[in-house]
C-alpha cells in the first residue's frame, strides 16, 4: 500500500479525503490524516479500513518527522504559514509535497534543493489559486497553438452563498476565512494593466471602483481589483498583453456598502482598541464618529458618511445590528478589523442548511488573422451541505488529483511549482468535469477592456 499523509483536516478537506478513500482499493492507498484535533477526520473516514487518523502537532518536531518519513507523499492542508516546516522535512526525507496555498518566499527558496532531489512541490493547486491557473492556461495555450496573440486577460473568482441560501440584504455570507474577507485589499494599492498603461487603485478607493459581470443563469455580479493583477504575468506568458486584470467577485451592491467600513477605519488591523472587551457594538461604531452631546450615533453616522435614511446601504447596516447597545464585543485588545469580524459573524455565518457557491469568470481577448476575438469562460459550483461545500470541492479535488498523479508518475517535473504545465492541468481539468466542475465557454464580440465604474 502506498501511504499518503494529509496534515490538517479542516473544512476544505472533506472532498480531498473522500477522493482518496474512493480510490484507495484500486490505487492501493493507505491514508493517514494528522491533526491536533482529529474529530473532523474521524467523522469523514468513519470505519474505512484504508484510513487512520492520528494526533499530529506540526510544531512537535519528533512526531512530525516520524509521520513524514514513514509516508510516500505529503498533502499539507495547514494554514499557509505552517507549510514551510513540513516542506523542510520533505526535503530532508525525500518526499513529494502538495499544497493549495500560494508559493511563499520561504517555499520558493527550497526550489533548488527540491530539484536536486527530484522532488515535486506542487503549490497553488486549489481553486483560486489553482483552478484559475489551470483553466486560464488551457485556453491561453489553445489560442497560441492556433496562431493567436493574447491582448487581454481578465480573471475573477468569488466564494459566495448559493442563490437558495441568499437571504440577507448583503447577498453574502462567509464561505471561507472571515478574517481574509475583512482585511481584503489592504497592504498596498491594487495594480493592473489597462490598454498598455499601468493603473493603481489605493485601498480607500478600491470598493468604489468595480466592474460588472453577467453570468448566464446567475445574473449580475460586481468585482473589485485584486492587490497585484500582474503577479502571474510572466508565468502565464503574458508579458506583451495590453490588459491584465484580476478581481474578486461579489453580488452587486456589496462593495458600495462595504466601503462604509473602509472609510470609517473599521477594517484597520494595525492597532488595538482600548477597553475593547467592555465595548458594545454601538460603542465600537461611536468610537469612529465625532463627539456630539445631542446627536444620536445613527444621526452622526448618516451625516458623516452622507447616507440617506431611505438608502439601501442604511438598511444593510441596520441588518447587521451594529447599533445595538446590548451586544458586547468581548474581545480583549482587539483591532478594529477583529471587532468588525466578530460583528459580521453574527449575521454572515452559514446556517447548517445553507449552501455555498464558487463562481469563476475568465475573459480572453486575442488577435487572430488580423481580427480581434473574445472568449468568456465561466464556472459555477454549488455545495451540497456544510461538510461537502463548493469551497471544499474546488480546493480539495485538484489537490487530491495532483497528489495521485505525482504518485503515479504522470506529473514528473521536479521543483517548487504551480499548475501551469500541460502535464498537470490537462488531465486534472478533464477529471474535474466528471465532478461537475466545468467551464462553459462562449465566443462574444470583442469589446476591449470594460472600464471600471468611477
Amino acid at each position: 500500500m502506498r501511504k499518503i499523509l494529509v496534515i490538517g483536516s479542516g473544512k476544505s478537506s472533506s472532498y480531498l479525503i473522500k477522493y482518496f478513500l474512493d480510490k484507495s482499493e484500486s490505487e492501493q492507498l493507505q491514508i493517514i490524516i494528522g491533526d491536533v484535533n482529529i474529530s473532523n477526520a474521524k467523522k469523514i473516514i468513519g470505519n474505512h479500513k484504508n484510513a487512520t487518523a492520528i494526533v499530529l502537532d506540526v510544531f512537535d518536531k519528533n512526531s512530525r518527522e516520524e509521520a513524514i518519513k514513514n509516508t510516500d507523499i505529503i498533502v499539507s492542508m495547514l494554514p499557509a504559514r505552517f507549510h514551510i516546516e513540513v516542506a523542510k522535512d520533505c526535503i530532508l526525507y525525500g518526499k513529494h509535497m502538495v499544497t493549495a496555498s500560494y508559493v511563499s518566499q520561504e517555499m520558493q527558496q527550497l526550489n533548488v534543493s527540491a530539484k536536486e532531489k527530484g522532488l515535486i512541490f506542487m503549490n497553488e493547486i486549489g481553486v483560486d489559486p489553482g483552478i484559475d491557473h489551470m483553466s486560464a492556461m488551457q485556453v491561453i495555450e489553445r489560442i497560441r497553438d492556433q496562431g493567436g496573440k493574447i491582448i487581454l486577460f481578465e480573471s475573477f473568482t468569488g466564494g459566495l452563498v448559493a442563490p437558495e441560501s441568499d437571504n440577507n440584504l448583503w447577498n453574502y455570507k462567509f464561505t471561507w476565512n472571515p478574517r481574509n474577507v475583512v482585511i481584503a485589499g489592504q497592504g498596498g494599492a491594487a495594480k493592473f494593466l489597462q490598454e498598455g498603461a499601468y493603473k493603481y487603485i489605493p485601498y480607500d478607493r478600491l470598493f468604489r471602483r468595480t466592474e460588472f459581470l453577467d453570468i448566464d443563469g446567475y445574473g449580475r455580479f460586481e468585482a473589485y481589483a485584486n492587490r497585484d493583477s500582474l503577479k502571474y504575468q510572466s508565468a502565464y506568458g503574458l508579458d506583451n498583453t495590453k490588459t491584465l486584470y484580476r478581481g474578486t467577485m461579489r453580488r452587486v451592491g456589496f462593495s458600495r456598502a462595504w466601503n462604509i467600513f473602509v472609510q470609517l477605519g473599521m477594517t484597520d488591523d494595525s492597532y488595538t482598541i482600548d477597553d475593547s472587551e467592555n465595548m458594545s457594538y454601538r460603542d465600537f461604531v461611536n468610537a469612529f464618529l465625532p463627539y456630539s452631546p445631542t446627536d444620536s450615533v445613527e444621526l452622526k453616522f448618516r451625516h458623516q458618511l452622507k447616507i440617506d435614511q431611505d438608502d439601501i446601504v442604511w438598511d444593510k447596516l441596520e441588518e447587521l445590528d451594529i447599533f445595538n447597545p446590548e451586544k458586547k464585543v468581548n474581545l480583549k485588545k482587539a483591532t478594529p478589523a477583529q471587532i468588525l469580524q466578530k460583528i459580521l459573524m453574527d449575521s454572515w455565518t452559514l446556517s447548517d442548511d445553507d449552501k455555498d457557491m464558487i463562481v469563476m469568470y475568465h475573459k480572453f481577448g486575442y488577435e487572430l488573422a488580423g481580427k480581434k476575438h473574445q472568449i468568456d469562460a465561466t464556472m459555477v459550483v454549488t455545495g451540497e451541505d456544510q461538510t461537502y461545500t463548493a469551497m471544499a470541492k474546488t480546493v480539495g479535488l485538484p489537490v487530491a488529483m495532483a497528489t495521485l498523479a505525482i504518485l503515479n508518475g504522470t506529473i514528473t517535473t521536479p521543483g517548487v511549482q504551480i499548475p501551469i504545465k500541460k502535464e498537470v492541468y490537462e488531465p486534472i481539468l478533464k477529471e474535474l468535469e466528471s465532478f461537475d466542475i466545468v467551464f462553459n465557454e462562449k465566443e462574444v464580440k470583442y469589446l476591449g477592456y470594460n472600464p471600471l465604474n468611477l
